[in-house]
């Protein structure tokens, strides 16, 4: 054994040095390099004990076994010197995508002439993109996406012309897209987002070939949208944002009849939407704001009936809303805000049966509120804000029973706030009425309005006390009652207290905390009577209250001086130097949410326990989680930010808000933080900790012990819990950015609990505080679409949902060798039939085999789970339908 293993690193010294001796040649077979590759790389499973080198991990092999076809190490966290790869001749197929390898891309894998798939996105590779690469004429896919690559796309890939898919994105690429990628015939992918292309956009692109993706975003690119990108009518997604581009929309686009997506905001676009438009049936997203694009609305768009989401804000549109629009039974969301849109309130649209969000902010409508403005049974976001909108706010306001959000601020609304608003007990975000002319009490009603976060009623004429019954919002967190006629006393509630003194100012009549000064002689004593044992009674307070913090500083100082002693003397004894135990890290900002809690967490121990990686337990997307225990014997779960999530430390306050109000999300599915701590430039949350681990460890670790004991009834039960969880994120709009078996927590009696929610508030693109690319999720997980919309959304966690749930029926991870080439688990599982395979093959036979009842429910479960993993985002269900679904299996 040993000889062999000499032999296998003179093999690798020999090899590695042939790329630097000119004329030297050796040949080996491809066994002895791939058991060079294995031990420079460090292959997990791959091992010289058998010869049947071709049943390795990740390798398949020509029908006589004897040459490597395919090599896909992708995910194995790798990282060493790739450059014997290229001594594999016969290699078609090689992906290294998501490991740490670094360095320049090998100049010799321009030698792998009969390679047709090469994939190195999601590493660290360096440099300029070597031009060698051109000589890969078979070449169909390339994707060196998520890199560290510099300089200019080299020229000599112009003689890729079979190359099909082409992704370059999220490097440091520069230069101008290259003129001959326009002449590539065969290319139907060009994803180069995320670079500082400059320059045109080639005006040949999509003339020669079947193009049907370009995404192109948060480039620097200038110019016009070609007309040419649509000469084939096959593209499907287009994404352009973040640009530069200026010109017109081309009426062309209406050829594209298979687009699905259009996102062109973020640029210089002028003139109006072309009515051509309306020929795009299969049209789903439309995004085109941030521009200078003006005229009217076109009536054209309600043509597309697929359409859900329409987003226009931030231009110079004007005229009304079409009430053609009201045809749109598909749209979720019109987005029309910071436009010069009057008339109205289009009361067309609010017959749309899906209808989510209503977004008309900072516009010149001048109408009054309609009294059905909840027809809509779905409406959650009714933003009205800024306008000139007149009359009363009507008492059927009440029946928005779903909104989250209500935007009314700035406007002309006169009258009292109706009682009515305070049925909508699902407002959450922000209720804005501020900046109008509403008279009369604040509605002892609002204080039912128990999840609200932020009330702002400022400048209005609104009288009287500021109602105790608000000490029912438990939830809130700010409040703004300025410049109003309010009198009395503030009443005593924590978040009044908290909140600046500018938040009630302007109330001549109001007193107390946090204004300055008390509320005074409410109670009309008379001080002449009274006046000298009130003296007294304080003076002798005073004398009292000093002594007893006299001797109570004294006693705490003498502990100390003994604790003190007892530390230095075990740490002689232990052999340890007074300075390394005294020194401590500087914690920056922290805090407990549970007032309970406080005593028992210690800071110190907290950033001590991260520091050591003895008590790491797992490793997400996002964070690093540790084991803390604290000196009170609690143990705690702190999640560590990895370093591209900090830039949300330089916005504290906003921070601390959000997890302020997670903290006080409650549901019996949802891990929530109670509390966090800053040092140095790390951000910690605070979790409790569960000791029975991930779904992913249950799943995957646990199921392979020797006593295994079949349980569909807690898997079940935990599917269950998971999708209760998300359908209340999404109830209160979240989104989560990363659903995973891994961030699924178990308790101690295997309740789930979906955790990293906080991840998806810190870490928003909208909001600056993470970059597009850094919200994509956990490998095998991703929905499909998300690649050519670079959003995050409700149906996209729909879908991660249903690979978890595949998880939970299969026992098989989301992502493993055995389904084959190109194949996750949600391919494997709707490829089944194709394939000929019972659902026995599918589901863990463990389970499924173990009665009819469990087998029933099991395969009604699959059926769930192929809903909410279908490729078209809008044929997925809700997560609520998802939970019915769950329960139905139950009950039956």
């Amino acid at each position: 054994m040993a000889i062999l293993s000499l032999l296998t690193t003179v093999f690798v010294v020999l090899l590695l040095s042939r790329f630097q001796l000119g004329n030297f040649q050796l040949v080996f077979n491809d066994q002895n390099v791939v058991e060079a590759i294995g031990k420079e790389l460090l292959i997990p499973g791959w091992s010289v004990n058998t010869t049947d080198f071709c049943s390795w991990a990740g390798i398949s092999c020509s029908s006589n076994n004897s040459m490597v076809e395919r090599l896909d190490l992708s995910g194995f966290r790798l990282q060493g010197n790739v450059t014997l790869i290229s001594e594999l001749k016969e290699l078609k197929w090689l992906d290294l995508s998501h490991n740490n390898f670094q360095g320049s891309i090998p100049l010799s894998f321009g030698n792998l002439s009969m390679l047709q798939y090469l994939d190195l996105s999601f590493n660290k590779f360096g440099n300029s993109i070597p031009s060698e690469l051109g000589k890969l004429k078979n070449l169909k896919a390339l994707n060196l996406s998520n890199n560290w690559l510099t300089g200019v796309v080299p020229i000599e890939l112009k003689g890729l012309e079979n190359l099909q898919d082409f992704q370059i994105s999220t490097n440091n690429l520069n230069g101008s897209i290259p003129f001959w990628v326009g002449n590539l015939t065969n290319l139907k992918v060009l994803a180069a987002y995320e670079n500082e292309f400059s320059g045109d956009i080639p005006f040949n692109l999509g003339l020669n070939s079947e193009l049907s993706l370009l995404n192109l975003h948060s480039n620097q690119l200038q110019g016009t949208i070609p007309e040419s990108i649509c000469a084939k009518g096959n593209l499907e997604f287009l994404v352009l944002t973040q640009n530069k581009l200026n010109g017109t929309i081309p009426d062309s686009i209406g050829n594209c009849k298979s687009l699905s997506s259009i996102r062109i905001g973020n640029n210089k676009l002028i003139g109006g939407i072309p009515k051509s438009i309306g020929n795009i049936s299969s049209l789903t997203y439309f995004e085109a704001d941030s521009n200078s694009l003006s005229g009217e609305i076109v009536a054209e768009f309600a043509k597309c009936s697929n359409l859900t989401l329409l987003n226009l804000a931030s231009n110079e549109f004007y005229g009304t809303i079409p009430p053609e629009f009201g045809e749109l039974n598909n749209l979720q969301e019109l987005i029309v805000s910071g436009n010069n849109l009057y008339g109205e309130i289009p009361t067309s649209v609010l017959k749309c049966k899906n209808l989510n969000k209503l977004d008309l902010s900072n516009n010149k409508f001048n109408g009054t509120v309609p009294e059905d403005i909840c027809n809509t049974s779905r409406l959650q976001y009714l933003l009205l804000g800024e306008n000139s909108i007149r009359g009363e706010i009507p008492h059927e306001i009440g029946n928005c029973v779903k909104l989250l959000e209500l935007q009314m601020g700035s406007n002309e609304l006169i009258g009292s706030i109706p009682s009515e608003i305070g049925h909508m007990k699902n407002l959450q975000i922000s209720l804005n009425l501020s900046h109008n002319h509403l008279r009369g009490q604040l509605p002892q009603d609002l204080g039912k309005l128990d999840k609200l976060v932020s009330l702002d009623v400022s400048d209005n004429q609104l009288s009287g006390n500021i109602p105790s019954a608000l000490k029912g919002m438990q939830s809130l967190i700010e409040v703004n009652f300025s410049s109003n006629r309010f009198t009395g006393p503030i009443p005593t509630f924590a978040p009044f207290q908290k909140s600046p003194n500018s938040s009630f100012l302007g109330n001549k009549g109001l007193c107390g905390d946090p204004l300055s000064g008390g509320c005074g002689d409410l109670n009309g004593y008379n001080h002449s009577i009274y006046g000298h044992k009130v003296s007294y009674r304080i003076v002798l307070a005073v004398i009292g209250s000093g002594l007893a913090v006299f001797v109570s500083v004294t006693v705490v100082v003498l502990l100390f001086m003994m604790r003190e002693n007892q530390e230095k003397a075990a740490a002689k004894e232990a052999g340890i130097t007074i300075e390394e135990t005294s020194s401590k890290p500087v914690i920056l900002a922290g805090n407990v949410f549970v007032d309970n809690l406080k005593q028992a967490i210690d800071f110190d121990a907290v950033v001590k326990a991260v520091m050591k990686d003895s008590n790491k337990i797992s490793v997400g997307t996002f964070s690093t989680i540790y084991r803390a225990d604290m000196p009170s014997g609690m143990i705690l779960s702190v999640k560590k930010l990895k370093s591209m999530d900090r830039t949300i430390i330089h916005h504290q306050s906003k921070m601390i808000r959000e997890l302020e109000k997670l903290s006080k999300l409650v549901h019996d599915n949802l891990a929530r933080p109670i509390g966090f701590g800053i040092y140095e430039d790390a951000v910690l949350l605070l979790h409790q900790y569960y000791a029975n681990g991930t779904l992913a460890q249950y799943l995957h670790y646990s199921g392979q012990e020797t006593e295994y004991k079949p349980d569909w009834p807690t898997r079940l039960a935990i599917a269950v819990g998971v999708a209760e969880g998300l359908a209340f994120l999404h109830h209160v709009a979240i989104i989560h950015l990363d659903i995973s078996s891994g961030n699924v927590l178990l308790d101690s009696n295997f309740r789930p609990l979906v955790s990293e929610v906080e991840i998806s508030r810190l870490l928003d693109p909208s909001r600056g505080t993470a970059s597009i690319s850094a919200v994509a999720g956990s490998f095998g997980y991703i929905p499909p679409e998300y690649a050519y919309t670079m959003q995050v959304t409700a149906t996209g966690n729909v879908y991660s949902y249903g690979v978890v749930l595949l998880e939970i029926l299969t026992t098989r991870l989301p992502v493993d060798e055995d389904f084959g080439e190109g194949i996750d688990l949600v391919k494997w599982v709707h490829g089944a039939p194709a394939r000929g395979e019972t659902p026995e093959q599918i589901l863990d036979a463990r389970l499924s085999t173990i009665s009819f009842s469990w087998r029933k429910e099991m395969l009604a479960a699959l059926k769930v789970a192929l809903l909410c993993t279908d490729v078209t985002p809008a044929k997925r269900p809700k997560m609520k339908k998802v939970v019915e679904m769950l329960q139905e299996i139950i009950e039956s």
